[in-house]
């Protein structure tokens, strides 16, 4: 994948910015851990390829990562499940993490093959959305688990991976993690010598217009959309 952080595709949201130029201020270890994230990914081994697929286009449906390069996901969910680690909790009526990740994925497989007679990654992306936000808005019990603590992983899961990778750490102008030089621009508007001024601050659309935007594609009324 590349010895950089520099997201590929030639994004200047944060023109000129590499977290893998501060990589000489991380301790031994971080270092490695976060070099380790830009190599190239293997196989995977906790998922079968049935669950592969299923995962990746779900997991692409959920980050909107619609096409290559994409941060490689799905091999960070992968590599957590088989080492079973969890987020330290579990609520009494789920089952663990790696269990409810497979049985979720058939399960969603399950939906798509009575309703579409195809496997999930067959469909069209906006087909799937459509799959993924009856679990998200279902309320109660989803193929013997609860539909919304279900969709709750999943996002949990692909966030974290995702936001734990360099690219996407250049996209939001992180510079990496503190220790051991940490930070003195602690103010409102402050930055550090190392971090850099976003190019455009102004958000492209505003929260209230998302927010419609979501109640009239799900529930087919919303707000006039805000200027």
């Amino acid at each position: 994948m590349g010895s950089t952080g520099a997201t590929p595709g030639g994004h200047d949201r944060f023109p000129g910015f590499d977290v893998m130029s501060e990589a000489g201020h991380w301790d031994d270890v971080t270092r490695s851990v976060v070099q380790r994230r830009l190599a190239s990914p293997g196989p995977l081994s906790f998922f079968d390829a049935a669950e592969e697929v299923t995962a990746r286009a779900l997991c692409d449906r959920l980050l909107a990562q619609d096409a290559a390069p994409r941060v490689p996901v799905v091999e960070a969910i992968d590599e957590r499940l088989r080492r079973h680690e969890g987020d330290g909790y579990r609520y009494d009526d789920m089952p663990e993490d790696w269990d409810a990740w497979k049985r979720s994925l058939a399960a969603l497989d399950d939906d798509s093959r009575r309703s579409h007679n195809r496997r999930f990654a067959a469909l069209e992306p906006s087909t799937q959305r459509d799959l993924i936000d009856d679990v998200r808005r279902h309320e109660g019990d989803w193929h013997g688990m609860p539909a919304q603590r279900i969709f709750a992983l999943w996002m949990r899961y692909a966030a974290a991976a995702f936001y734990s990778h360099p690219w996407a750490w250049n996209e939001i102008g992180f510079p990496g993690p503190a220790y051991p030089r940490g930070y003195k621009a602690m103010a409102p508007g402050q930055r550090e010598p190392f971090e850099v001024a976003e190019a455009d601050a102004r958000d492209p659309i505003p929260w209230v217009q998302r927010v419609d935007a979501a109640h009239r594609a799900h529930d087919g009324h919303g707000r006039p959309d805000a200027s």
